[in-house]
């Protein structure tokens, strides 16, 4: 298989507006008929969100921390089939990777293993001739990664222009578009950026929809067509999940995967490692499903914003009672940052699912970042000793932060997480395509629950499981 053209937008830091041209020109492209493959930089969940509503297809992270470098061009094979065009969002500025890592991770490191041109996306505000000074830097900084084209954002005049395009001329650097100042189109935010798609879906695509028109008339659309169209020969297969996790096992188990609009944070790949390990993925909404679906062997529930909305998980008290029983017969849990919060005892003093004896509230401190770390204990999903990668992205606190068996070491930092009985509960986000024996071991510990059901939580954690009141 060949990939598609591609390009990476990318810019000197977070707040030019890359979401606003990436996704902008996701829209316009998919408009005028090509079939556009999204994809993005980093562990954010929610631009890739926006990305797969301009582009009617799944965004999909590229992330060489999370999952290691080698599989960002099979992930991108895999994402990009049937692909006229791919898009790809950087994170921050286009250097900036995992901290004293030499950029590793950066929106520079994943071009270079994509092969693929740059277009810088400069917030030309208060600047004029240095633009130029600015734009060239970038372009130089490494060899390896050159900047293709710039769209300049936040014009003031015509006059304005006419300055910055005579400075990226002197060293001739293509200018692709100008937004001008008033085009900004409002992009609701919160406390941990942008509001996902799916608690907005009616106005985001208002917002997509202005995006792909604005970028369609302020933008060479031709020109980014034949940039992209530079972009290197991939020699790599796509990434293939039932090879990643050794093929299905027996038995079929069903395992619901959280979602609806207080569940929003989940990568494609976690579905499609837990359907090739053999198991049927179902999707239940904690704020409107009021039970588990019939014959749930396993529960996942990832990431999100359950503190907005904690008053509607706790009125839901049948479905909360339904995340006990599964817990309480030894059904295998999965929770990661706010089902880790869910599964608390309370969460700004909202009875939540009460399975962890523990209790959450917000903040006003960032928690954010990647981690290392190492499985303190035997657990549905890791084995004792087994290190993985993963990011904290949350403005939330949980007492006690680790209880008597922890999820996970985090070296000088401490311990972290929950491991009660077969739930395994922690802030950490994982990106299980860069560890596929975590699905594999969640889908057989399912198996395993469903030929023991009805057997109690092992006794000596010392942690009971009880429903919050």
């Amino acid at each position: 298989m060949s990939a598609p053209p591609r390009v990476v937008i990318a810019a000197p830091a977070s707040g030019h507006g890359k979401t606003t041209v990436a996704t902008g020109l996701i829209a316009a492209f998919t408009r005028r008929g090509d079939v556009v493959s999204p994809h993005k930089v980093g562990p954010d969940y929610i631009d890739p969100g926006y990305h797969a509503l301009a582009a009617g297809r799944v965004g999909r992270n590229l992330d060489p921390f999370l999952v290691g470098e080698e599989r960002i061009g099979p992930l991108f094979a895999h994402g990009a089939r049937g692909a006229d065009l791919a898009v790809i969002e950087g994170v921050m500025g286009l250097f900036d990777g995992a901290a004293g890592r030499g950029g590793y991770a950066s929106t520079a490191h994943v071009a270079r293993l994509l092969g693929a041109p740059v277009v810088l996306v400069v917030d030309a505000r208060a600047q004029s001739r240095s633009v130029a000074a600015l734009v060239r830097g970038f372009d130089t900084f490494e060899p390896a990664v050159g900047v293709a084209g710039v769209v300049l954002n936040r014009v003031g005049s015509d006059r304005h222009e006419s300055m910055l395009r005579e400075a990226l001329d002197e060293i001739g650097m293509p200018v692709l578009g100008v937004l001008r100042r008033h085009d900004s189109i409002a992009k609701p935010a919160r406390h941990l950026g942008l509001v996902p798609v799916a608690e907005r879906h009616a106005d985001a695509v208002r917002t997509v929809e202005a995006l792909g028109e604005l970028i369609a008339r302020s933008v060479d659309l031709a020109a980014v067509r034949r940039i992209a169209a530079g972009a290197r020969a991939l020699p790599d297969a796509p990434w293939n999940a039932a090879e990643e996790v050794g093929g299905p096992v027996a038995g079929r188990p069903r395992i619901a995967l959280a979602g609806g609009s207080a569940f929003t944070f989940a990568y494609a790949e976690t579905a499609e490692l837990l359907g090739a390990a053999g198991a049927e993925v179902v999707t239940v909404d904690p704020l409107r499903d009021e039970r588990l679906p019939e014959r749930t062997a396993g529960l996942v529930v990832g990431g999100g914003f359950p503190e907005v909305y904690a008053a509607e998980l706790a009125a839901n008290a049948t479905l909360r009672a339904d995340v006990v029983a599964l817990a309480g017969r030894g059904g295998p849990i999965a929770a990661e940052c706010a089902g880790l919060l869910y599964l608390a005892r309370s969460l700004d003093g909202a009875p939540m699912c009460g399975v962890l004896p523990a209790d959450a509230r917000m903040t006003e401190r960032l928690t954010l970042g990647y981690r290392e770390a190492t499985a303190a204990h035997d657990s549905v999903l890791a084995a004792t000793g087994r290190v993985v990668r993963g990011h904290e992205f949350h403005r939330t606190t949980l007492t006690p932060r680790a209880g008597g068996r922890p999820a996970w070491s985090l070296g000088e930092t401490g311990f972290e997480g929950h491991v009660v009985g077969s739930v395994h509960a922690s802030y950490l986000h994982t990106h299980w395509a860069g560890a596929p024996d975590l699905p594999r071991r969640f889908v057989d510990a399912c198996v395993a629950a469903g030929a023991t059901a009805g057997t109690p939580v092992p006794s000596g954690t010392g942690e009971e499981v009880t429903l919050g009141a």
